[in-house]
């Protein structure tokens, strides 16, 4: 397992990442499911581990807690908080009430002290995004968290925060976590170079596209009964959906991909995860297997690194800073909205 810099905080991290948005009702009930996958993951090299409030309603943490006992200071914990924890008017966002209470709640489920690294799951528009540092640097004071990051945030949300933080002398969010694959290559385009500008290291989830660089799909084909397309609903099913005309481009080029691992000799989820590992200012890509046979076909890929040819002959078919499915940017900007772009008549 190779292991990088998590931006400039010396942090050695490894460059895959266990997800655990599968741990929980949304994927794998109980512990005794779960367990074999993180202690293999562990055994392998993995020493960060990726979790949210909202996976399955906060049991993915609960499940986490109770299985790290004894081993809590042998990994880097992050978690995320911000999205919908119930019905209640404040029970999301990113104000200063919510996101104590949410920190709170974290640490009360994952059974532990302190937070290594608490991310802000997506951003907040009707939140000060002072209001939010102030917080969060109180919580760091406090050591209940140790760094702060972010996750969907935009190139100009990224500046922003930088700017306050040295302005105000209030913590820096030392990280940022974005989906990124072949076939969503947006983050490309300007994020990076953000990120890059000051420091950051970079997660990247979805890097299989919710499983559609697995290969298992056929456009305009039955979808696998035990597929994430049978299973999910929402948005995720049709990112993945084989019947969706606006896959149709997605399905191309996976087809011309797919040529080229054969040609290269080797599995179309490898190439696509050491695409990941090729852009030097992504520190690791986050991988969410739900079982232990996905985990240990993944890993098998980890030293895969691409040459330039093969990286040029990607660029042919995705070229950099695309993406062939606006679905895949994660999270929506409100200012993308009608009533945000036209003036009401």
């Amino acid at each position: 397992m190779e292991y990088r810099v998590l931006g400039r905080t010396g942090l050695k991290v490894s460059s895959f990442v266990l997800g655990t948005g599968t741990f929980g009702f949304w994927g794998n009930n109980t512990e005794i499911e779960v367990a074999p996958i993180l202690d293999e993951a562990l055994a392998e090299g993995i020493n960060l581990i990726d979790t949210a409030d909202v996976y399955s309603s906060g049991q993915s943490e609960e499940i986490l807690g109770k299985l790290l006992k004894g081993r809590r200071q042998d990994v880097i914990l992050g978690t995320k908080g911000g999205k919908p924890m119930g019905s209640g008017q404040n029970q999301s966002g990113n104000s200063k009430y919510w996101i104590r209470k949410a920190v709170e709640d974290s640490l009360r489920r994952l059974q532990t002290d302190y937070i290594d690294l608490y991310q802000l799951h997506e951003p907040d528009l009707n939140t000060d995004i002072e209001e939010t540092l102030s917080v969060l640097t109180d919580l760091v004071t406090e050591g209940k968290i140790r760094y702060i990051g972010t996750s969907n945030f935009q190139a100009w949300q990224v500046t922003e925060a930088q700017w306050i933080s040295e302005r105000k002398n209030v913590a820096r969010f030392i990280s940022e976590q974005s989906p990124y694959s072949i076939l969503n290559r947006s983050i490309e385009f300007d994020l990076l170079a953000a990120t890059a500008k000051y420091g950051m290291g970079v997660m990247v989830w979805s890097p299989l596209s919710g499983g559609l660089l697995t290969g298992k799909y056929g456009f305009g084909e039955a979808v696998p009964s035990n597929s994430r397309a049978a299973t999910f609903a929402g948005n995720l099913q049709s990112i993945v959906d084989p019947n969706r005309e606006e896959n149709r481009l997605k399905f191309e080029a996976i087809t011309k991909l797919q040529t080229l691992a054969n040609k290269v000799g080797m599995t179309l989820p490898h190439l696509a995860m050491a695409f990941t590992q090729a852009y030097p200012c992504i520190t690791s890509a986050i991988i969410g297997p739900r079982t232990l046979e996905q985990l240990r076909e993944t890993l098998k890929g980890k030293d895969i690194r691409l040459s330039n040819d093969i990286l040029d002959e990607i660029d042919s078919i995705v070229p950099p800073g695309i993406t062939l499915d606006t679905m895949e940017r994660g999270w929506a900007p409100g200012w993308l909205q009608a009533n945000k772009r036209r003036v009401l008549r």
